[in-house]
């Protein structure tokens, strides 16, 4: 679970990070949203629901890393890599989507985000609007981090798996296990790196926070779609 010690001593501040989430983390690696897609026994409306609030999520993901490249402490290189970061979110994962819902006749429109990924969205845009570059990095790498995480270990499961399991599955797996992901990933968590070894002791104690609370936030957007969540409904009130 815990990262390769060479890469832990060339990036100890990302490393000491993912060390704090390290319950959420296997908590997460056993999923049984994961475990199910895995095995084939996902039902399908769940996988629905759940790719069509990510949809929603990455729309704001997006956007949050275009607003972080505003901030004047980045290199103009840093800024056209957090923007090459959205256009990804917006191009190959969105686009993955999109190719589920022609297949499925749906669209992001037809649902709203449901409550834990209107929670997560908020947290997230509400840090990078209003902290500091380094704590905004450090929010939006959990999304990066735990995805690749869970994606190659499922990659590798599958490997040794004779499961059957719909097509929309394998092609998550291959998207967020695969190579150009984990290339990403390295990259952007590189900048969280640079951006913590910049900052003093208190900034680096508040990304750790972060961190933490968004790998919460993935756990609870799983959870979100096993329980098919949705926003309370009330008996109609009586008219006075």
């Amino acid at each position: 679970m815990r990262t390769d010690n060479k890469i832990r001593m060339s990036q100890p501040h990302t490393a000491s990070m993912w060390d704090l989430a390290t319950d959420c983390i296997v908590a997460t690696e056993n999923h049984p949203f994961l475990m199910s897609m895995l095995d084939g026994s996902l039902a399908m409306p769940n996988f629905q629901y759940y790719i069509l609030q990510d949809s929603h999520y990455l729309k704001h993901f997006a956007a949050a890393l275009r607003l972080l490249a505003e901030k004047d402490n980045f290199s103009e290189e840093e800024k056209a890599a957090l923007r090459g970061f959205a256009d990804g979110a917006d191009f190959a994962e969105r686009g993955l989507h999109d190719s589920f819902f022609k297949s499925w006749h749906k669209s992001v429109s037809d649902v709203s985000p449901c409550p834990n990924n209107l929670l997560y969205t908020s947290y997230l845009t509400s840090v990078v609007a209003t902290e500091g570059y380094a704590e905004g990095l450090a929010v939006l790498l959990p999304c990066f981090w735990v995805y690749m995480h869970v994606g190659q270990r499922l990659l590798a499961s599958r490997q040794a798996s004779t499961a059957k399991r719909a097509e929309e599955f394998d092609r998550w797996i291959d998207m967020y296990g695969g190579e150009e992901f984990g290339v990403a990933v390295k990259a952007y968590r590189a900048l969280v790196e640079k951006a913590a070894g910049e900052s003093d002791e208190a900034t680096r104690k508040r990304m750790g926070e972060h961190f933490v609370k968004c790998c919460d936030l993935e756990w609870m957007f799983w959870a979100a779609a096993v329980d098919m969540q949705q926003w309370p409904a009330y008996p109609k009130a009586p008219k006075p």
